[in-house]
C-alpha cells in the first residue's frame, strides 16, 4: 500500500460496536487494516479485477501487527 488516503464517515451504532467488540478479540488488528481489507474485498468481488486492488486486499490480509 503504497499512499493513503483518509476518510471520514459515519457509521451505524451496531456496525461501531460489532467492530469495537472484533478489534478487542483480535489485537493484531487495528480499524483502518480492518476497513482497507473490507473496501478492497468489496471492489474484488464487485468492480472490475483491478491487480492492485487485490495486492491491497493480500497485504491487508495477511499483514501482522
Amino acid at each position: 500500500m503504497n499512499s493513503t488516503q483518509n476518510i471520514f464517515t459515519t457509521l451505524p451504532e451496531t456496525l461501531h460496536q460489532s467492530l469495537n467488540t472484533y478489534l478487542e478479540k483480535h489485537p493484531d488488528w487495528d480499524e483502518r487494516r480492518l476497513i482497507t481489507a473490507a473496501i478492497s474485498l468489496f471492489l474484488l468481488q464487485n468492480a472490475d479485477g483491478d491487480r492492485r486492488v487485490s495486492q491491497v486486499y493480500l497485504e491487508a490480509l495477511f499483514r501482522r501487527g
